[in-house]
């Protein structure tokens, strides 16, 4: 089941944090819980990609990207991913989660997040392309940038995000049935 009520203390715990601007981590602390275990007793990979939403979702507040959307009746959907996992998260071990806008280019945003362990390690790490949308489809990344005021410099697309994209560009849609 999806993790509502965390999403909902997520959402009141951060609703007057100090906003932040396009590329400012949002960084945020969780616990894994015996429902968040797989059958080794360890984060479950799935729902690991859940509890990203934990800390994308007050992101998108705290850039002041929710009233945006919602004035201009635009849609958020992720597009694609791109994860590793390196090291395991037991029952009970807390975490921190760092959740930031990495760059964008014509047609998504490039959402970085990773979860740290006490000992400093990155446990994992994902890559989330993000696609805004309206009635007409996806948006081009610089008018949801421009409408939350942002006036510095485009990033660059890390060379291996543009590797992934390109290979995405070429994986066959939709995928052969056999």
């Amino acid at each position: 089941m999806y993790p509502y009520f965390r999403m909902m203390k997520e959402a009141f715990k951060f609703r007057k944090a100090p906003k932040l601007g396009i590329g400012e981590a949002h960084v945020s602390h969780h616990m894994c819980w015996p429902w968040d275990l797989d059958p080794w007793r360890e984060l479950n990979n799935g729902r690991t990609l859940t509890l990203y939403d934990l800390g994308r979702i007050p992101l998108v507040q705290r850039i002041g990207l929710v009233d945006t959307m919602r004035e201009h009746k635009w849609g958020l959907t992720m597009a694609g991913a791109c994860v590793r996992y390196r090291r395991r998260i037991r029952m009970f071990e807390r975490i921190e989660m760092r959740s930031r806008a990495l760059c964008w280019d014509d047609r998504f945003v490039y959402v970085e997040q990773s979860m740290w362990k006490r000992d400093g390690e990155c446990a994992n790490h994902i890559v989330y392309r993000a696609a805004f949308l309206d009635k007409n489809g996806i948006l081009n990344p610089n008018d949801m940038v421009k409408a939350v005021g942002y006036t510095g410099p485009t990033p660059q697309v890390p060379d291996w995000i543009k590797t992934w994209s390109q290979a995405e560009n070429q994986r066959p849609w939709p995928p052969m049935q056999e």
